[in-house]
């Protein structure tokens, strides 16, 4: 129903809703609401403890099972007994290393296999040519913990090495520990931040210390009956779950499941001031709420299942996880919010009550004449060309920045903000030893094309030193040269046979730059080509090549995804306000918004932040999330600017749809932007980026775009806006 036209209801009419709901129904179906979610808070609180149990922040397990480095990297396994994650020691020194400096590491690498997840074969000792470091392999069980281990070897290695000596844990096995320390904090150091936000800026909006606990309450059930959900999936590998989407579920959780609470919480406190009974009060707000909760929540969850086209499976499965985190906080503000309004009461409000003043509502038609959205609805009336043309214009001026934005992929040592051992560590062996050491790429090649093969890796200048995988070499591998594979041991020794699987063989090729530079990424993709004319049947894989095939895909799901979310999004629209026009320009208005938001965070990141660059996928899922979110204020405003049109024109609709729904909306707006901002306490650089995109971008559509550009644009239009539905040809007094 209309809650601007909402009137006084006569005693007869009161009498019959009571009537209409028996005192049992109303005490018993809010306590089992309440009981139900209880329970579910109960039984999936504890699963915050349990997530590292069924995620993995493996980047080979994100990559489609097509990509070469995904299959080499299934291969690989068939070549040696270890599927052990690599650490690379690196000790180093501003003089030159002794031989009784050198035995003693020797001796203190010996000792680390007592350490449990710490494989058998640690390489022996390899000095530097200038000898000033020594490096050597660690292999670290893939069973064990990464980071709890890669933490023993460090502490071990730091307390025993003389004091002239530096020591660092990097290679692969070390920047997955730094990883998972960053990702440490997501149970409770990003939850704790984003809850506190938000309690206080409900204490601000609402002035009242029982209604944030409530809304807080509903966000947090919630989650944790979303997070029970997707465990059990991720345990039964349904999906697939990893510290980056666990991080965006909390937040857009607790983001959506509070402004669906705002936006049920106005309506309750509209209908608390016409009508004195709260379980009528609370179920025309249920009434009044649920399309436009329903629409939003729909919008946002069609635009996230679009992420299953993605080859990632880290986009991928994004989709359906936070589509079900969506689906709970749908149910959570309709179902435990209405049960903890209505057990409240107006005591809600506390410790202001909501008075019962229905010749005040009739007096005001609905809407109140003063305030700050009233007087913004006069300004749009006023000056709405004006207005829609002067921040589409500014809007535009900031999206050109948005050519600034290098998204196209940063090294694996630039992921972590903040202190890294890992990246200090691989920064000293680039100093001193070939910068692939430890992170070699991968070849798996045919046998009777081992020579031709070995041959284009010997030939490229980026290429240090070729070996291939023979079970009779002491080492596991056997060099490579110009001359073929080379003995191991005095002269006289024969060549090791290599190892031979499928009639295929396994080859390495340690790269002098750094695996996750963008001199590597090169190297291996002229690999590829050199390696399709000479050899067909190879594939390269490999830390480097998995960077490339991610950052590869990467770009490939976002030119595919994001024009199919504008296409669902816009359907929706159409379907939802029935008209063609309206939708087309609430689409643009977002994408607008959106360009102007990675313009300006273009500029922040390249010369506030300096970051190095931009992950492919940071331009996606800041669109994915501004776009669908945007679209939610939108759907806010237009669904009650319809609803006021119906009933008073167009142009009056606006005015009053805009003043109904901005201290909610803006409310909201705020709340989202705060919750996405909370992301930035992970020091992951993909989440600060994007928290940065999507908290900014909320602000700027609640401000600019939803509050002045939509409004004055639909005000400017008129009742065409709603072309061609009928509401676009009505007639009479109310028309425009």
């Amino acid at each position: 129903m209309n809650q601007g036209s909402t009137t006084a209801k006569s005693p007869v009419r009161k009498d019959a809703a009571r009537a209409g709901a028996p005192k049992w129904l109303r005490v018993l179906l809010p306590a089992v609401l309440i009981l139900v979610w209880l329970t579910a808070a109960g039984i999936g609180g504890p699963y915050f403890g349990k997530v590292n149990e069924v995620s993995s922040n493996d980047p080979t397990t994100f990559l489609p099972e097509s990509a070469d480095a995904t299959q080499v990297q299934e291969l690989q396994g068939e070549f040696t007994e270890s599927d052990s994650l690599p650490a690379v020691t690196v000790f180093a020194s501003e003089t030159e290393i002794t031989d009784d400096q050198l035995e003693e590491i020797s001796q203190i690498l010996e000792t680390l296999p007592d350490i449990q997840g710490v494989d058998d074969e640690v390489s022996p000792a390899v000095p530097s040519d200038d000898g000033l470091a020594v490096q050597a392999f660690v292999p670290i069980n893939s069973e064990a913990d990464t980071g709890d281990v890669v933490a023993q070897v460090g502490d071990e290695l730091d307390s025993s090495v003389p004091d002239e000596l530096s020591v660092y844990v990097t290679g692969p096995a070390g920047f997955t520990a730094d990883l998972t320390a960053a990702f440490a904090g997501i149970d409770g150091l990003l939850l704790a931040v984003a809850l506190a936000a938000v309690f206080i800026i409900l204490i601000v909006v609402y002035r009242s210390f029982l209604l944030p606990i409530a809304v807080l309450s509903t966000s947090l059930f919630a989650l944790c009956a979303a997070l029970l959900t997707v465990w059990w999936l991720a345990k039964w590998e349904v999906v697939l779950l990893s510290g980056q989407t666990q991080g965006i579920l909390f937040i857009l959780v607790i983001g959506a499941a509070t402004d669906y609470s705002l936006l049920l919480v106005a309506r309750y406190r509209e209908e608390l001031r016409s009508t004195p009974d709260k379980w009528t009060a609370t179920l025309r707000a249920v009434k009044g709420s649920i399309e436009p909760i329903l629409a939003s929540g729909s919008t946002v969850i069609a635009g996230l299942l679009m992420l299953l086209l993605s080859d990632l499976k880290s986009n991928s499965t994004l989709g359906p996880i936070a589509s079900i985190g969506i689906v709970f906080a749908m149910l959570s503000a309709l179902t435990l919010l209405p049960a903890i309004l209505f057990a409240f009461g107006r005591g809600a409000f506390w410790p202001k009550r909501v008075k019962y003043e229905p010749e005040i509502v009739v007096a005001e038609h609905g809407i109140p004449g003063e305030g700050l959205w009233p007087g913004v609805a006069r300004k749009v009336k006023k000056r709405p060309r004006t207005i829609w043309i002067v921040t589409t214009l500014i809007l535009l001026v900031g999206a050109a920045g948005a050519t600034q934005l290098k998204a196209d992929g940063v090294a694996q040592s630039e992921l972590v903000l903040g202190q890294s051992d890992a990246r200090d560590g691989q920064e000293v062996l680039g100093e001193h030893f070939p910068g692939g050491s430890g992170s070699p790429v991968q070849v798996i090649a045919a046998e009777d094309e081992r020579e031709t093969v070995a041959n284009v890796l010997l030939a490229h200048t980026e290429i240090e030193e070729v070996s291939i995988t023979a079970e009779d070499s002491p080492s596991g591998t056997a060099p490579v040269t110009e001359d073929g594979i080379e003995a191991f041991g005095p002269p006289g020794t024969p060549e090791p046979e290599p190892t031979v699987v499928n009639e295929h063989v396994l080859m390495q090729a340690t790269l002098t730059a750094a695996a996750d530079s963008q001199t590597a990424a090169e190297t291996v993709r002229e690999l590829r080509t050199d390696l399709d004319e000479a050899a067909p049947s190879s594939m390269v894989g490999g830390v480097t090549a998995t960077d490339v095939d991610t950052i590869d895909a990467s770009i490939d799901d976002r030119n595919l995804i994001i024009p199919i979310i504008l296409a669902v999004i816009l359907g929706i629209l159409m379907i939802l306000l029935r008209s063609i026009l309206a939708p087309i320009l609430l689409v643009a208005t977002t994408v607008i918004s959106f360009g102007t938001a990675m313009g300006v965070s273009a500029l922040v990141f390249n010369g506030v932040f300096d970051f190095p660059g931009a992950d492919p996928a940071v331009p996606l899922f800041g669109f994915v999330f501004l776009v669908a979110l945007g679209i939610d204020y939108n759907i806010f405003l237009m669904t009650r600017v319809r609803e006021e049109s119906l009933k008073h024109g167009t142009r009056q609709g606006v005015l009053r749809g805009l003043t109904v729904t901005g201290g909610v909306i803006t409310s909201a707006g705020v709340v989202l932007a705060a919750t996405f901002a909370a992301l930035s306490v992970i020091p992951i650089l993909f989440l600060v980026q994007l928290a940065f995109i999507v908290a900014f971008g909320v602000l700027l559509d609640t401000f600019i775009v939803r509050s002045l550009l939509v409004p004055a644009l639909t005000y400017d239009i008129g009742r065409t806006v709603w072309w061609p539905s009928k509401l676009s040809r009505k007639s009479g007094k109310h028309a425009s």
